[in-house]
């Protein structure tokens, strides 16, 4: 099972090395199906902001900081509320949630992307700032609610890929945090090892992403990381139901 885990976090350092953005969708069906939605959000988390912390040195004088602030100010207004809850809702239920909150981020985002229409302002900053840091505290997935913002502002991939780096070590360690304090002090099992373990496959999946920089188009790495997220959030839907069911 962890063998899978460390597969799964490769995949996504190397996803967010190339596209600014997939580490949270491609890991987050996975660990909440083998650890369970609160650690395994918990470990995305954690794990979401220490890529981007290791990326950001790589696209540092692309981050346009000033849109970086208002997004994270917007985020974390909405953090606080999906610890809360992340907190509190029953593991079934959570990781029905879960799924469908990825499920529609998913939707939302792709629908934007057909769309000629452009937002201007704060407002669209606000909402969808305040969408994804609610969805990463909640569920790890702050990731489509951001891209919809891209999308309808016709943000340029290159600012809005490391734009996104200090952007998800914000919401990842707010998030962290206060769900630490509502849970009174939990912290995922993992043993010593299993974390190295995990900071390596987050290192290699860097370095691969370093190598591949260039030579692989974002687009089609962010098509691979919605499909795979949609299949990954239906089977954390089914395991939710499932386990409603025989309860």
């Amino acid at each position: 099972m962890f063998a899978l885990v460390l597969i799964v976090v490769v995949a996504g350092a190397l996803a967010q090395r190339l596209a600014g953005l997939g580490f949270g969708l491609l890991v987050s069906p996975v660990l909440v199906v083998l650890l369970g939605p609160f650690d395994g959000v918990m470990i995305i988390n954690l794990c979401g902001a220490a890529s981007s912390l290791l990326i950001l040195s790589r696209v540092w004088r692309h981050v346009e900081w000033r849109r970086y602030f208002g997004l994270a100010a917007s985020a974390l207004t909405g953090v606080v509320p999906g610890a809360w809850l992340a907190s509190h809702v029953p593991e079934a239920p959570l990781e029905i949630c879960i799924g469908v909150l990825l499920i529609l981020g998913l939707m939302a985002s792709q629908r934007l992307n057909r769309s000629p229409w452009r937002a201007s302002g704060p407002a669209p900053m606000m909402a969808l700032g305040f969408s994804s840091g609610l969805m990463n505290a909640a569920a790890g997935v702050g990731g489509p609610a951001i891209t919809a913002y891209a999308i309808v502002t016709r943000w340029e991939q290159r600012g809005f890929g490391a734009t996104l780096q200090p952007y998800f070590i914000t919401t990842g360690l707010s998030s962290l945090l206060c769900k630490y304090l509502f849970s009174g002090g939990h912290l995922p099992a993992l043993e010593g090892w299993q974390w190295l373990g995990i900071l390596a496959a987050m290192i290699l999946g860097i370095v691969a992403g370093d190598l591949l920089s260039g030579r692989v188009q974002p687009g089609f790495v962010r098509k691979i990381v919605v499909v795979i997220a949609y299949a990954g959030a239906v089977s954390t839907v089914s395991k939710g139901v499932l386990e409603l069911t025989v309860s």
